[in-house]
């Protein structure tokens, strides 16, 4: 087993901020718009619970959470070789499993970098009357990893910020955490663990009352 399979192995029982911290996972050299699967967090800034409470094991999104998850759920209209997996949404984080596929072919109307039409489900950018920012249809074919966090980040916090009359507040982290899901015993097990997430939510380092740790060392007061 590779250091990065122990990583995986790791996460499907804790979340160690030694694994995940941006700094000690990303791979030097590591093309991060290569075809592949990725598991990714991102965090509120100041990881305030802003997205809903825990009850009971079950994750109650508020009307800020429900943005979060259904602008995920849109990630592949924007960018044609972007597909979504699991993902959870958290008080004050997102974790979820993305792949970035080969480029589609070229008969594929968004290579060329048109979006869904306004009555898509998906296009809540249109619905909920927020512009895109501009991206060109090289970008749409072939993203990064971290142009799609970007992109999602922006949507998201334009939406946010209007129903909470905030405009220019940061409302997620400037970084995130991604991981290279190498095969499907890591993928299995970071499922499991995205899918657990709320259930085991009072032992999350990211939880208020976690004792400080490098991943929660945005909170105030830490």
């Amino acid at each position: 087993m590779t250091a990065l399979e122990d990583q995986c192995a790791a996460m499907a029982t804790r979340f160690d901020p030694k694994y995940h911290h941006r700094r000690s996972i990303r791979l030097p050299n590591y093309d991060y718009r290569s075809p592949g699967v990725y598991f990714v967090t991102i965090c509120v800034h100041q990881v305030e619970c802003l997205l809903g409470e825990v009850a009971d094991g079950q994750m109650l999104l508020n009307e800020l959470g429900r943005v979060a998850h259904e602008f995920w759920g849109s990630v592949p209209g924007h960018f044609a070789s972007v597909s979504v997996d699991t993902f959870t949404i958290m008080p004050n984080h997102l974790h979820a499993i993305i792949e970035i596929q080969p480029p589609p072919k070229a008969t594929d109307s968004r290579r060329r970098g048109e979006v869904p039409s306004p009555s898509s489900p998906n296009h809540l950018q249109t619905r909920r009357g927020r512009a895109t920012p501009p991206l060109q249809p090289s970008t749409l074919e072939r993203p990064t990893l971290g142009q799609i966090v970007a992109y999602y980040k922006y949507q998201t916090t334009q939406t946010i910020n209007g129903l909470r009359e905030m405009p220019g507040v940061p409302f997620w982290q400037r970084n995130y955490w991604e991981h290279v899901v190498r095969d499907e015993d890591a993928y299995n097990r970071i499922s499991r663990y995205i899918h657990d997430n709320p259930a085991r939510w009072e032992e999350d380092q990211l939880h208020p009352e976690a004792a400080p740790n490098p991943f929660n060392r945005w909170a105030p007061n830490r």
